[in-house]
């Protein structure tokens, strides 16, 4: 049975004349007949008594007159409500993000908001890889990602295709140090001077991108850290800095702004400070207006794309 059946059915029960049924389909009235008789053989059921002159429906054709109204409501129903969700995931920007973006974050969205009130945005957090994945795969719309091509696939894979990062921003690193050291006196921190304390960082395989930018910048200043206990949270790591042995660890700057640590300092690093480019991961489509939008929404930060020039390091991601 097809709904094309029911509805020439329909139109037939509701006309009582085949002419007429099909002038109101838009069609030949002959295929109307056909599809009629089609739908009585597989019934096995005569649906109307036709004579010359009249069109009547039979005791089987009253039932299934109330069932084929009930299978027409339910098409409705059903392409109704795939239209509210079609307007609905059209109306919804689906971001990835990444950890440590604070301030900037708020700033995209603040001027998204300004330029598509309209708009909702669903915040995606998941590993890098499996943002950029979701972007290729159209999940999301994009996806904010740190470092350069090649780009990691969650297949293990080292390539982009499918995929443009356009460039935002860079991301400055700050030290954060308890609030009683003498270094946090100090408007700005040069790295050498951390070289006798202990830097608590991620694990390199949780974060390889900030552990390699960091152990590179310390290099560069002629030192190599001493690894203290590995950064676990937030919350545990800054309370061990502010009461424990003295000890440091780095911060994206943009998250510092907004970190509640009433025990800790976080100062700028002295030039050249280090730093991370941040990027946008989109598919290398025609943007939708709502893509379009966030893309206008970024580039009209004043921290957007001219910051480049800041001497961000360039290597491959990592998940953050």
């Amino acid at each position: 049975m097809e709904l094309r059946q029911v509805r020439y059915f329909v139109a037939v029960a509701e006309e009582l004349h085949f002419g007429r049924a099909a002038e109101r389909l838009h069609i030949v009235q002959p295929t109307v007949s056909q599809q009629i008789q089609r739908l009585e053989r597989e019934l096995d059921l005569k649906l109307f008594d036709r004579t010359t002159r009249t069109v009547t429906l039979t005791a089987a054709g009253h039932v299934f007159l109330a069932h084929a109204h009930a299978l027409l409501q339910a098409e409705r129903s059903a392409n109704e409500a795939m239209s509210a969700f079609r307007a609905e995931q059209e109306a919804t920007l689906r971001i990835g993000t990444s950890t440590g973006l604070g301030l900037r974050l708020d700033a995209v969205l603040t001027a998204l908001t300004e330029r598509a009130p309209q708009l909702l945005v669903e915040l995606v957090s998941t590993p890098q890889a499996a943002r950029l994945q979701q972007v290729r795969d159209s999940e999301l719309d994009a996806a904010f990602v740190r470092g350069a091509a090649p780009l990691p696939r969650t297949d293990g894979a080292e390539d982009s295709p499918g995929l443009e990062l356009l460039p935002l921003w860079c991301d400055a690193l700050v030290a954060a140090l308890p609030a009683g050291h003498p270094l946090a006196a100090q408007p700005e921190v040069a790295l050498s001077d951390l070289a006798g304390l202990p830097l608590r960082i991620a694990p390199r395989d949780a974060n390889p991108l900030l552990v390699d930018t960091v152990i590179d910048a310390c290099h560069a200043s002629g030192f190599e850290p001493v690894m203290g206990p590995a950064f676990t949270t937030d919350q545990d790591t800054l309370a061990a800095i502010a009461t424990g042995r003295p000890s440091w660890t780095v911060y994206y700057a943009s998250q510092a702004d907004i970190q509640p640590a009433p025990r800790i300092s976080f100062r700028p690093f002295a030039a050249p400070a280090p730093a991370v480019r941040t990027y946008l991961a989109v598919r290398p489509d025609p943007p939708s207006r709502r893509l379009a939008a966030l893309l206008d929404a970024c580039n009209s930060l004043p921290f957007s794309v001219a910051a480049l020039s800041a001497g961000c390091v360039t290597r491959s991601p990592a998940a953050t």
